[in-house]
């Protein structure tokens, strides 16, 4: 609600920046809508953000400086309400349906691969800290949205959440592709429904577990959309966890016992949100009509931090991110193909 103390002058220029963002975000929605784009398995998310850094970094000289504002207040307010609303895709029923195999593979596969990128990124690759958890939180989680979440947790420049997308995206397409394939060709000796937990729990994004589930059948898209939005629902301890870290780190919490607590807030009203919607209070219709104002609204924001980086700034970083993101795929496929047949098969 920032943007009501400002100044009638300054509101003026924030709203402009905030028009100027929006006309980003609908074509990113209006280009992800077409069949040709559709088929790629890119959300609007990423196809905005593309846009906007290449406009960003071309024309950044005719972009009024007065309008800086309302792009901060897309990628900063407008991000957290985002982050709340995501709340509606979720219901706790939806996670009670795939039983605790399901959930437990979730779990393994969050933590296991966000602890793994921590440690190769930070200790053995020396990459920025922010950076590892931006790629890490992004592969561990929920792609894009999740970088968005993490971003928002740790305030870190836009052009580490811009390397981390871009390894969600690279990544994130091959998996559509390989998966399905391991599938076809027998080298996964699976069931259908095992290989919906497997891409549920090991793929980045949830329009790329839609595409790769799509792909072998009804039955692993249903029980592979079920545990993404499980792995979504990690999103929340994940960001509390980081907040507490950040304050412990920054603020010297640990040692004085004073400092103020970096806990992301926004994530309570996410899960108030999914626990709200897990009533079913709201018909379908409202339900969907909401997800699609939240998805306006991540493009929105996810439009800002693009046009905010400067693709000067991914030189310096070089090529580790691509090598922490390749081994973050490597134990997404085969350690989670290890975990999905261990714990399934110890429930049958």
């Amino acid at each position: 609600m920032g943007i009501l103390y400002l100044s009638a002058e300054n509101r003026v220029r924030t709203l402009k920046g905030i028009l100027f963002v929006s006309v980003f975000a609908a074509a990113a929605i209006l280009l992800a809508e077409l069949p040709i784009v559709k088929q790629t398995g890119f959300s609007p998310l990423i196809i905005g953000i593309i846009l906007s850094m290449i406009f960003g970094n071309v024309f950044r000289s005719s972009i009024p400086k007065d309008w800086t504002p309302g792009i901060i207040f897309c990628s900063k307010f407008i991000l957290r309400t985002a982050i709340i609303l995501y709340g509606f895709r979720i219901t706790f029923q939806n996670i009670a349906s795939i039983g605790l195999p399901g959930l437990l593979v979730s779990i393994i596969m969050v933590v296991s691969t966000f602890l793994i990128g921590l440690f190769i990124g930070t200790r053995i690759l020396k990459i920025d800290r922010d950076l590892v958890m931006l790629t890490s939180s992004g592969s561990a989680i929920c792609g894009a949205a999740a970088v968005l979440a993490t971003e928002s947790t740790l305030k870190s420049e836009p052009y580490k959440s811009a390397i981390a997308l871009a390894t969600v995206v690279l990544f994130g397409t091959i998996s559509m592709f390989v998966y399905p394939a391991l599938y076809h060709s027998g080298i996964l000796n699976m069931a259908e429904g095992n290989f919906g937990i497997y891409i549920g729990g090991a793929i980045h994004e949830v329009a790329q577990v839609v595409a790769a589930g799509n792909a072998v059948g009804d039955t692993a898209t249903n029980s592979g959309i079920i545990v993404k939005m499980t792995r979504v629902m990690l999103l929340a301890p994940l960001l509390l966890t980081l907040g507490i870290f950040l304050s412990r780190k920054k603020t010297g919490f640990d040692k004085t016992g004073s400092g103020k607590m970096m806990i992301p807030y926004f994530v309570f009203g996410f899960i108030l949100v999914a626990g709200f919607n897990s009533f079913n209070l709201l018909s379908q219709n409202a339900v969907n009509n909401i997800n699609f104002i939240d998805t306006f609204l991540l493009t929105l924001a996810m439009c800002a931090l693009g046009l905010e980086t400067d693709f000067q700034k991914f030189k310096a970083v070089g090529a580790k991110p691509i090598y922490l993101a390749t081994l973050l795929f490597v134990w997404l496929l085969l350690g989670g193909y290890g975990v999905t047949e261990l714990i399934t098969s110890f429930f049958h």
